[in-house]
């Protein structure tokens, strides 16, 4: 199979149809990351989402809707403070989980009797999702616990040959996934941090909680559970930047290539090493984040992260991922 990466316009768009609705897969362009979609009513494309990607059956999926899409032909009713909530974060960067009327593939939500659904504000994607008017399932567009794209190359590289199209909308701004927000209950609950935060939340809703899984039980969201967003290096990841930078010295010792992964005000202090700077502010550090870590699979031997000083709101989302990244362990020293 030859991959296409096409610019998004009218011929492309009508071909992306044609091959969602034929079942086939198509990846595009979202303000978070790439996404691998399908048509969530077909339940062999549905699974061979699953099976492209090489993701575990019980994995739940995301279906991606455009701004004017008629929700209740999918979800079955909202609490009050849920209408709130799209009012007042979509489109954007924010997965909503709703009791589902069981109107797409049962795969889907894998065995589940919800729903979770967004709607991008990426204007490629949504073009994507209006072309199709239907309900596109998307996991990030990259093999199971590879690190998630943020340009068209990066999916090019995991998918070449294995998906026909993928929609170039240039490179991903927000840089992590979509804040996963359950809303089957009295109070939402996050299932997955983002750059939609708790505070931002809980002003619109009151209230806000946040869910841990618990032992044995079956993942509610995507990236509730498996290791994920891992570069083909090795990685460590260290609370101070002492122990980093010992690692650091350790594998050069030993031949190796260190690279330090760390914010900007971390890597002003060590001009003379090599160094993979996040940037300054908890934006910066989302939109970076993937890009640094799949620039470091390419020439590091090890990526050496330093644990950003910074907590809550958008850094909870970015240290979630990092953490994963390098394996879920912090070094204390």
């Amino acid at each position: 199979m030859q991959t296409q990466i096409l610019p998004v316009n009218a011929r492309s768009l009508a071909l992306a149809k044609e091959i969602l609705l034929a079942g086939g897969l198509v990846a595009f362009h979202t303000e978070t990351v790439y996404g691998l979609g399908a048509d969530a009513r077909n339940d062999e494309a549905v699974r061979s989402v699953f099976a492209v990607k090489g993701r575990p059956a019980d994995n739940p999926l995301i279906a991606h809707v455009h701004p004017d899409y008629d929700i209740s032909r999918i979800v079955d009713g909202e609490p009050p403070y849920a209408a709130a909530l799209r009012r007042a974060f979509l489109p954007g960067p924010l997965t909503m989980v709703y009791p589902s009327k069981g109107k797409v593939s049962r795969f889907v939500s894998c065995g589940l009797d919800t729903l979770s659904v967004r709607v991008p504000a990426s204007p490629a994607a949504q073009a994507f999702l209006r072309a199709a008017d239907i309900p596109v399932v998307a996991p990030s567009a990259n093999l199971s616990k590879h690190v998630s794209p943020v340009t068209a190359q990066h999916v090019y590289d995991d998918f070449a040959g294995k998906i026909p199209l993928i929609l170039d909308g240039g490179r991903c701004e927000g840089g992590i996934e979509s804040t996963v927000l359950d809303c089957t209950g009295p109070v939402p609950q996050i299932l997955r941090a983002g750059l939609v935060t708790r505070e931002m939340i809980a002003a619109v809703a009151g209230d806000c909680g946040v869910y841990h899984m618990k032992e044995g039980e079956k993942p509610k969201s995507p990236g509730m559970a498996y290791k994920h967003y891992s570069p083909r290096c090795r990685t460590a990841l260290f609370a101070a930047e002492e122990g980093a930078l010992a690692e650091y010295a350790r594998e050069e010792a030993s031949g190796g290539t260190p690279y330090l992964l760390c914010t900007e005000q971390t890597a002003r202090r060590h001009p003379g090493l090599r160094v993979l700077s996040l940037g300054e502010t908890p934006e910066e550090m989302a939109a970076n984040l993937y890009a640094r870590l799949r620039e470091g699979e390419r020439c590091a031997t090890e990526l050496v992260a330093v644990l950003p000083e910074a907590r809550g709101g958008v850094m909870d989302g970015v240290l979630n991922r990092l953490t994963r990244a390098c394996g879920g362990t912090v070094n204390e020293t």
